[in-house]
């Protein structure tokens, strides 16, 4: 049976971006160098787990009905950038080149690991559009083969009655990267640039 510390280590070991040495130096600073900072992230963790909930509009973190993007009446709410992940949104924030509203799908369509379009959050996105609320969608989607198959199955469902302009992120970003890793000047170059999808 694993010891108390090799279960915190197993956890810490999940996370992203953290393997087992991180995973160790981390539980090791936890429990020996700043025991004190504990109960704080224990009860940051709880309070997190419990007020935090995806923003009903568009899949953001929220802690009420709608995210503060989408609250503010200061952005377009006619122009959506739809990108895979939440981080994907706080890079395309930072940039500080977007002043429309997002949706996050949380993922994107891949046949071969088994994600359809029911396990992504197109629902609240197809509302939108077949309420007539949006006039353009922009697809800030990984460059490859899911990220392109999740746009053309976006484009498939835009209602006819209301035509959508669709464009694609395009230059700026390198074949098969996405968004979370680039830089705020090549994320606004890959906004200014997007080209005409559909």
């Amino acid at each position: 049976m694993a010891s108390a510390f090799e279960a915190l280590q197993q956890q810490l070991k999940r996370l992203p971006g953290l393997g087992y040495r991180s995973a160790e130096r981390i539980a090791l600073h936890l429990l020996v160098e700043k025991p004190a900072q504990l109960p704080a992230l224990v009860a940051a963790l709880q309070e997190a787990a419990s007020a935090v909930r995806r923003c009903a509009h568009c899949g953001n973190l929220a802690e009420a009905e709608q995210c503060a993007i989408c609250a503010d009446a200061r952005r377009d709410h006619r122009l959506v950038c739809v990108v895979e992940h939440v981080p994907d949104l706080v890079a395309l924030e930072r940039s500080g080149a977007w002043r429309g509203i997002y949706h996050v799908l949380h993922g994107r369509l891949s046949p071969l690991q088994g994600v359809g379009p029911a396990d992504l959050n197109f629902g609240p996105l197809l509302e939108r559009l077949r309420g007539g609320e949006v006039d353009e969608l922009i697809l800030a989607l990984a460059n490859d083969v899911e990220g392109e198959a999740t746009c053309h199955y976006l484009t498939e469902q835009l209602p006819a009655d209301h035509p959508v302009r669709v464009s694609r992120i395009g230059f700026g970003l390198p074949s098969g990267g996405g968004v979370l890793y680039a830089d705020a000047v090549t994320l606004k170059s890959a906004l200014d640039g997007r080209r005409h999808y559909h």
